[in-house]
């Protein structure tokens, strides 16, 4: 039968279990079984294309059993038709994908744990590796991605997977020492495999340092992939001005880039650049809908307009896209927060600890969630938990300092961590930030105002500006004050507590200017009412399809 014979069978959508038998072959009807479940495949109809890739099995098992009984002649053609027919393990392989799509990761499991050992192709091996990590069954992920590398040393993905699972670096540079020597211009790839093995253990000042030189050979100068992992550890490591400046380099390079961007986008909004967040989201949506980045970002101009019932729906949508989207996570994790549903912040803020072990922001979020219940002692302990697990750097001292300026009898702890993390890092801005909000406790404004001026003396930032000019007030330095409010709203445009510090001092330096400013508010009182209802009534909006979408 011809090929264009089959396409108008396949097309006409025939019940090939309803078709007289002698009109096809039993090799016939598993290939249509096949064909037929490849274009359900490709119309997205998962569960439907499971079902007849489970039929062509079966059909499968029919042809062995006519194979062998028939006899001997005419064996060179039959051989040729059966090695013709679609491979009975490539179609195992479709209905595991079919159940992955549809997270039934222990059907998946099941389906490829049945395909012997030997007959298990690089691809196969790969897949089954991402599901036992997934499942939590780390040893059986291990020996799956060692035999990717087996049979692929340049397998890059099973590399990193192994480096995720705490496999040492050196082990894993083992497994590809032979194929670094036998071809040319590969000699990148030990210093590449030591890069990452730093950032998976956690440790990103050695990380950035392995990359930066890797980035200077000719070979990988301008990669992409390489410059969105260095500014990925840039942002792990706090410094979120190179973060921004890679991940801007490297969407010049690639303007269709996508991965990455959701943590670029989220660094954007959080310095109040909304405006390019929105563009941002918009372009990424146009490249596709169907990877949980452009959602992200979109969820986290939300949550930076404080539109956390939209930024809730946002967030679960890329988790749906993508279940092991850590941003994502994060995003739902702290609408969730501040819209007082602490406890199910938890499980997400856990869930992404569990994905990303050596991100601090998943414990930030953790921290801030036990303390928003009055939790200190689950803080305290996660705090110091992180302390002793990644070691004393600036960010690990910061985040235990800020647990600690929760208690008054831990006070003066929190002035000495502080000052071993500005000794570390002088420029780190959240440990300038928790030391003087401590100074302004004390009321040490002299003090503050010098700490937050050398800050300033190196990079400008919106909050550090607003606190400079929070002191400048309490020393009666009105004027600077003003110039220090107008920058920080020049930085950020929305941010609230910078404007309402410039309206106070405005206040109280024209009290009759105030008076009318009064009588303007009150005469706008209706106008004001309609916005609140405005924003109650999209809120309900996007609760009703957060419903929808079962995030109860």
């Amino acid at each position: 039968m011809c090929c264009q014979t089959l396409r108008e069978i396949i097309k006409s959508n025939w019940q090939l279990d309803r078709l007289p038998p002698e009109l096809f072959s039993p090799s016939q009807k598993y290939q249509l079984l096949v064909y037929h479940a490849d274009a359900i495949f490709h119309d997205k109809e998962y569960r439907n294309a499971a079902c007849k890739y489970n039929m062509a099995l079966q059909q499968k098992k029919v042809l062995s059993k006519t194979s062998k009984v028939r006899p001997s002649t005419g064996g060179t053609a039959s051989s040729i038709q059966s090695q013709s027919l679609p491979s009975e393990i490539e179609v195992k392989y479709k209905i595991a994908e079919c159940y992955t799509i549809l997270k039934l990761d222990k059907d998946a499991i099941a389906v490829l744990d049945g395909i012997p050992s030997r007959q298990r192709t690089p691809k196969i091996n790969m897949m089954l590796a991402n599901l036992y990590r997934k499942a939590g069954q780390e040893r059986s992920a291990v020996t799956s991605y060692k035999e990717v590398l087996r049979q692929c040393p340049l397998a890059l993905d099973a590399i990193i997977g192994l480096l995720s699972l705490s496999v040492k670096g050196a082990e894993v540079a083992s497994m590809t020492m032979d194929v670094i020597q036998s071809i040319p211009n590969l000699d990148w790839l030990s210093a590449w495999i030591k890069a990452y093995a730093f950032i998976h253990a956690g440790d990103n000042h050695r990380a950035i340092n392995t990359i930066c030189s890797l980035e200077k050979k000719s070979l990988l100068r301008d990669n992409v992939d390489l410059l969105v992992s260095l500014a990925d550890v840039y942002f792990r490591a706090g410094d979120t001005k190179n973060s921004i400046l890679k991940f801007e380099q490297a969407q010049m390079l690639d303007p269709y880039l996508i991965k990455g961007m959701d943590v670029y986008g989220y660094l954007m909004a959080r310095e109040g650049h909304l405006e390019d967040v929105e563009v941002l989201g918009g372009r990424l949506f146009n490249i596709s809908d169907q990877h949980a980045e452009p959602w992200v970002i979109s969820g986290c101009h939300s949550f930076y307009s404080k539109r956390y019932s939209r930024a809730l729906y946002l967030g679960a949508k890329a988790i749906q896209l993508n279940s092991n989207s850590v941003q994502a996570l994060l995003l739902k994790g702290a609408a969730l927060r501040n819209m007082g549903r602490v406890q199910e912040a938890i499980i997400h803020f856990r869930e992404a600890m569990r994905l990303a072990p050596c991100r601090l922001d998943c414990y930030e979020g953790l921290i801030d969630c036990y303390l928003a219940s009055n939790g200190i002692r689950e803080a305290m302990g996660m705090a110091n938990n992180i302390y002793k697990t990644l070691g004393a750097n600036a960010q690990t001292l910061t985040i235990l300092a800020t647990v600690c300026l929760e208690d008054p009898v831990t006070q003066e702890k929190a002035k000495t961590l502080l000052d071993k993390a500005l000794a570390q890092r002088p420029d780190y801005t959240k440990a300038v930030v928790k030391k003087a909000e401590l100074l302004s406790r004390e009321q040490k404004y002299e003090e503050g105002i010098a700490l937050l001026r050398n800050a300033l003396a190196n990079q400008s930032d919106c909050v550090l500006h607003r606190m400079l000019g929070d002191f400048l007030v309490a020393v009666n330095d009105y004027q600077e004050a003003m110039d220090q409010y107008s920058i920080a709203l020049s930085l950020d445009p929305n941010d609230q507590k910078s404007l309402e510090g410039m309206q106070k001092m405005e206040k109280e330096e024209s009290p009759a200017d105030a008076t009318v400013e009064l009588d303007g508010d009150d005469m706008e009182g209706s106008g004001e009412d309609g916005d609140l209802e405005g924003s109650d009534s999209e809120a309900a909006q996007w609760a009703d399809q957060e419903q929808w979408f079962g995030m109860q």
